[in-house]
Parts: C-alpha cells; sequence; structure tokens
C-alpha cells in the first residue's frame, strides 16, 4: 500500500479470499455457504465485500434490514439475499428487490403474506425462523401448525428455508447448551418438513459453530465474523487474516513539563518531561471516549503508546515519549501487530462494536492480492 496522509481504513480483499476458503475447508463440498455482509459489511464496505464474495463462488449473502439489501440490489448484486430482520414496513420494498425475508413472528408472518398476496406473488421464497433458546426473534418450537394454517394452500409463499441462531457457540464450557439447541432445531426440522413440505435450505451454524460443530451444517452455513477475519478463539485466530485494519498519522508533536495538562477537562497531567502526538482521529470517527485515558495502547514504530486524556471528537492524544518518531509517521489503531479483538479488549468490548462503528468519513482504502 502506498504511503498514507489521513485516517484510513485499509480493507485487504486478498485476506477476504483467505478466510473464504478456509472456512469452506471445515464445512462438506455441497454445504451452501451464506456470508452476511450486514452493517456495512461488519464497518468496512459491504459493496466490495459482495462483489469479492461474488467473484469467488459464494452462494448467498445476508443483511440485517432491507435497506442494505436494496443497496446491494442496486449495484447489480443479484444473488440471493437473506433480510434477517425484516420490519412490516418493509415488506413491499423486500419484494420489489426480489430480497428473501427471515419470517420470524405470527405479526411479520401475517403482514408479509398479506403483501405478497395483494401484490400478486406466487411461490415467493421465505425462510422461516424459529428461537432454539437465543431468545431474540424466531417462531416456537411448537408453531409449525400455525404456520401451516397461515399460509394455507394459496401458493403465495414458499418455504425456501428454515433457521436458527446459536447462541453460545464459541464458549465450548457451554457445548451442553449448543447441543440443546442443535438437537431442538434438528426436531423443528423434522416437523416442519412434516407439515410443510420438503424445505430445501436448512441453516443454523454461524462462524463458531462451523468450526466447532460442523456435524450440524445441514444445507447452509452462515459466516459473519469469520469471514472478517476473526475465529472468536485463540485456536482458530491464526488460521484467518483480519481484512480490516484502522490506521492514521501523528499530525503533531508536542514536549510537555511536568505538570502540564493534555486535552479536555485536563484529564492527563504529565508526571515528568513528556513528548505527545495528536493523531486526526477521535469519537466521530468510532474511537470513543472509553479508550483514552491510559486504557488504549495503538502502535508506533511496532511500540505501543497509551492514550492519554479524554479522546476528543476529532483527535487523540497519546505518549511517545519512549518512541522515537516524528510527525506524518504511521500509527496503527488495529491491523498488524494489533487485532480488533485485542483493541476492542482494552475498553471492555469485543471486535464486533468496534469494527461496525468506524465511522464513513473514514477513508477506505483497498488491496487486494492472492491470499498467501
Amino acid at each position: 500500500m502506498p504511503e498514507i496522509h489521513e485516517t484510513v481504513l485499509e480493507i485487504d480483499l486478498g485476506a477476504l479470499e483467505h478466510n473464504y476458503r478456509y472456512l469452506r475447508s471445515r464445512i462438506r463440498p455441497a454445504t451452501k455457504f451464506m456470508a452476511v455482509v450486514k452493517a456495512s459489511g461488519y464497518g468496512s464496505d459491504a459493496l466490495a465485500i459482495a462483489r469479492k464474495l461474488v467473484s469467488l463462488g459464494v452462494d448467498a449473502l445476508a443483511v440485517a434490514y432491507a435497506s442494505e439489501g436494496i443497496a446491494l440490489r442496486k449495484e447489480g448484486v443479484s444473488l440471493p439475499i437473506l433480510v434477517l430482520h425484516p420490519q412490516e414496513g418493509n415488506f413491499e420494498e423486500i419484494i420489489t428487490h426480489d430480497l428473501e425475508p427471515s419470517l420470524y413472528s405470527a405479526r411479520i408472518l401475517r403482514g408479509f403474506h398479506d403483501v405478497a398476496r395483494k401484490t400478486g406473488q406466487k411461490a415467493y421464497p421465505v425462510h422461516l425462523k424459529f428461537n432454539t433458546g437465543l431468545n431474540r426473534l424466531g417462531f416456537w418450537e411448537n408453531d409449525v401448525k400455525f404456520i401451516l394454517d397461515e399460509i394455507g394452500d394459496s401458493g403465495v409463499l414458499e418455504i425456501k428455508g428454515v433457521l436458527s441462531h446459536l447462541g453460545a457457540s464459541e464458549d465450548l464450557e457451554e457445548r451442553d447448551f449448543t447441543e440443546r439447541q442443535i438437537h431442538m432445531f434438528g426436531r423443528i426440522v423434522e416437523e416442519a418438513e412434516k407439515v410443510l413440505g420438503p424445505i430445501p435450505i436448512k441453516h443454523l451454524l454461524n462462524t463458531s459453530g462451523i468450526l466447532n460443530y460442523p456435524e450440524a451444517q445441514w444445507d447452509m452455513v452462515r459466516s459473519g465474523i469469520g469471514i472478517y477475519g476473526y475465529g472468536n478463539d485463540p485456536r482458530f485466530d491464526p488460521e484467518l487474516k483480519p481484512v480490516v485494519s484502522l490506521k492514521t498519522v501523528i499530525s503533531q508533536l508536542h514536549r510537555i513539563e511536568p505538570g502540564e495538562t493534555v486535552g479536555y477537562n485536563r484529564a492527563y497531567r504529565a508526571e515528568g518531561y513528556t513528548t505527545t502526538a495528536t493523531l486526526p482521529l477521535g469519537h466521530a470517527d468510532g474511537i470513543g471516549r472509553h479508550y483514552g485515558q491510559g486504557k488504549a495502547f495503538v502502535l508506533v514504530k511496532g511500540k505501543r503508546a497509551p492514550i492519554v486524556g479524554n479522546v476528543c471528537m476529532d483527535m487523540l492524544m497519546i505518549d511517545v515519549t519512549d518512541i522515537d518518531c516524528k510527525e506524518g509517521d504511521e500509527v496503527i489503531l488495529f491491523g498488524k501487530g494489533q487485532s480488533a479483538d485485542q483493541f476492542a479488549s482494552y475498553a471492555g468490548t469485543i471486535s464486533y462494536e468496534l469494527l461496525t462503528g468506524i465511522s464513513p468519513r473514514v477513508k477506505r482504502l483497498y488491496k487486494d492480492r492472492n491470499p498467501g
């Protein structure tokens, strides 16, 4: 990559390819692969991620809300796109843009069925979401007969898929809980196919499910965080390559005398002669105040430098007293040498929150090379 002169989020599409091929290697060749590109591709760029995955042969995509799927359709992405959390006000748009809703409750099923019927649909593909213990969204196990009664024999909807979501597949201490979820899903699938007829796609596994419970892959798996380079487990993280790196530069260096303070509310006071560096990013870019006051570290010349004082809206300051650096030098928040998991842990959060919180105003740079 060229030398940077501002805050950038590097998106390595070669790393994406590596992760996709690794996760593919963990499932049967016939099993379909759905890539989750919600939340702007986990904070990166949903369109760039989707286009790369299409070129690699992914079978389907998933988004959280209809607007995300519509944006991909308008850019020419034609793969099946599952909308995981459809809302009543978007049903007509879902149909207009040929998106596949995950129907998860009586209200959503009835509402979508009604709109599909009024717009003259025949065999419109939908997925049925069942709750097996996560307790967020989903029909209950005993709702299969109700679903049949609601759909009837009108032919308006086609049950293309049935799915659920594992709640603790990354935690092997919760293996009993996960296995109960898997067994419950098996019962649901059996009952659903008995009552509703053959269902082409059954899908349960997320990234950690792929890695820890491959025997439960059914017809398709779904991967979100894994394709972006995180396996939720130190056993698997070395096999994956983080897709995004957040980098910035030193705007200015300051020599601070003992007792002087730095930043708003004078939150940092120098105990001795200190050199600080000001960086051009802050909580408006996704690096919240909870990373300040010495909690988090960035990398300058490969060395750790703590964030000092309060993170500002557009800037933050770091202590570089013991680092030989100059204005314009590159600084890494997460990427080579420090993962997003590690940086997020400084603030007691997780990589998902950190990655998806990077502001759109941060410039995206792309690189694509053959994965090593």
